[in-house]
Formats: C-alpha cells, structure tokens, sequence
C-alpha cells in the first residue's frame, strides 16, 4: 500500500525536482496531486512517465491525504500548512517560516531521523536551509566520533538558492557582459552577480550579520547539537546550480585526517573524493543532479589543536531542498505512517 502525496508549487524549480525525485527513487504513491496557485491552473508538470494537471491550491481539499511536500514560500505555507495539518495532513515545509518554532521537527535524516515522530503535535515538519543540510551531513559522523566545539563555515552559494529570478538575472547579465546594449543592472541581487562575488544573502541583522549566515548557526545547533558554537560567512557566487562551503571545523578530541576521511566514506549520503592532485576533488558543476554531498580536501589545521579543514559540495535544488523533503517524506511513512 503506497501513500496519497501533494506536492505544493508543483510548477517551480523545488517542487519540480520534488516531482522528479518522488519518481527516480519509487517513493510508493498510490494517488499524487500537484498544486500551485491559480494562476498555474491548466500547466502540467512530469511525475516519472505521467503528466499532472495542475490543482489549484486555494480550494483544495486536504482531508485524505497522507503527506504534503510544501515549496511555496513562507507566506504561502503560513496560509495553507495550518489548513493540510488541521485536515490530518502531514506537511513537510521547505520555507523558513517553522524551522526555528520548537514544536516544530527540524530534520536531516542522515542526522536526525527520530526528529519526524516528533511531528504528531504538529502534523508540521521542517526542512533546513540548503547550505546548513549539506553542512550537517558532514558534521554529524564526526560530531559522534571526536565531539565538534566549534565550526567555521564560509559557503560559495549558487544563483538557483535564489530561485528562477536568480538563475535568468545571472543568465543575462552575463549575456550582456559581451553585448554593453543590453545592460541588465542587479534587480534579485544587491550588486551584479555576473563575473562577481556577493557576501550579502538575505537581510542584514543587528549584529552584522546576515539572516542566511543566522540561520546556519540556528539550525546547525538545532538540528546537531545546541553546544556546538558557529560563524558562517555567506557567499553568493556566479554558479547556476551547485553550493560549497569551506568548513573548519574544532573539536573537543584530537581526529587524525586520515581516520576523519575513512569515517566520512562510511556515512550515509556522502561521498569523498580527496586526491592530493590537481583535480582530485569535487565542483559544484560535477555535482549536479547527484543525490550525495562530496567531501574533499579533508587535511589538519596545524594553527589549533584539535582542528579539521575540508570542502563540501552539494546539488542545492536536491540535498538542500527537495531530496531532503522526500528523504523526510520516506523517513515519516518507516517510523510514523506505518504503511508499507
């Protein structure tokens, strides 16, 4: 017996991927319904072999349904999550608008995947921000091994994080980088995002920092453990798909590099390549359309005691956003819907 499963903004870059991964990884559905606003009414989107029409959102029922992958936007989800809940619908939400309510589950299922039964009060379940669920795959099978004190995380961040309007403002600005007619001035980004780099994601905060470095410190110690202190940096860079992130990392125990790498080879989700050649590590172009998070150029940091360097890259539109969502999905129907 499969599930009957939504997909919310069905017609956008997440919720696509959302669709096609439901697919690729034969998550058992036995009835999907994708929606988007009315606007959309009339699109069709793939699911594997078949075609949706889209549903409208507005005036759809709930009642019924087993789970319901949201990527509309916090104040979309604000409006219809309390809606799909109250109708015993389990919502697994990609905005930012629960991540940070304590009722709420903030799950990683390589890290956390007990989190989801904490959903029954709720009927809510969140998904972190991309770059934190990249970031504590890698931290967790090392947390329990040497016990993390402190990270350092300076993130290379694509233009998708950004959405569609990201991915055309770099299209075309670089377009017109060869063509000065066609000047096309920053309008999604603060500065141009063309041949250029932006340490500003999201809005700034009081302290100087921005909401999007906030949020990996947050969810980190939310999702890992709340006694491990983080400062992040966040980059955006002229990347369509793919976030990295150079990770320092301080632990409470000496971890040699070469027990840290085989550690890392064993956990779920992650591949490491690390050749000390050049070449011999992931981009984020190489990563794209995969589902793991790559770890390379794991070394020692000689300037503390207990320290650890590496580089983690990840498909942003999958780990960071729509496989997580359906890995939460597959981890909800194992340990709480209970149908196989």
């Amino acid at each position: 017996m499969g599930y009957k499963v939504v997909v919310a903004g069905a017609t956008g870059n997440v919720g696509r991927e959302m669709l096609n991964i439901l697919a690729e990884r034969d998550f058992p559905v036995d009835e999907i319904a994708a929606l988007a606003s009315r606007r959309s009414i009339g699109a069709k989107v793939s699911f594997g072999d078949r075609t949706l029409k889209i549903r409208d959102m507005d005036s759809f029922d709930f009642k019924g349904w087993d789970m319901a992958l949201f990527a509309i936007g916090s104040e979309a989800t604000g409006k219809y999550a309390p809606r799909a809940a109250k109708a015993g619908c389990v919502v697994i939400d990609n905005s930012s608008l629960y991540r940070y309510d304590s009722r709420i589950p903030l799950v990683v299922p390589e890290v956390n995947p007990e989190a989801v039964e904490m959903c029954s009060a709720t009927n809510i379940i969140a998904n972190p921000n991309c770059s934190t669920a990249q970031m504590v795959v890698a931290l967790k099978p090392l947390h329990d091994r040497a016990t993390i004190r402190r990270v350092v995380v300076s993130t290379y961040q694509s233009v998708s994080g950004a959405g569609k309007e990201g991915i055309d403002e770099l299209w075309l600005q670089t377009k017109s980088i060869y063509n000065p007619v066609d000047n096309v001035p920053p309008g999604k980004f603060q500065k141009q995002i063309a041949f250029n780099v932006i340490p500003q994601i999201d809005v700034f905060m009081d302290d100087g920092s921005t909401r999007e470095e906030w949020k990996m410190v947050a969810e980190t110690k939310k999702i890992v453990d709340p006694s491990i202190k983080v400062t992040a940096t966040c980059v955006r860079v002229p990347v369509f798909v793919g976030h990295s992130e150079a990770i320092n990392i301080e632990f409470e125990e000496f971890l040699d590099e070469d027990e840290a790498r085989e550690i890392l080879r064993e956990a779920q989700g992650i591949v490491v390549i690390d050749k000390r050649e050049a070449g011999g590590y992931v981009s984020p172009v190489e990563c794209v359309g995969e589902y793991a998070t790559y770890i390379s150029r794991i070394r020692q940091d000689s300037t503390i005691e207990n320290g650890l360097n590496l580089w983690c890259v990840s498909d942003n539109l999958r780990k960071g956003a729509a496989l997580n969502a359906v890995q939460i999905a597959e981890t909800l129907g194992e340990r709480v819907l209970g149908k196989d």
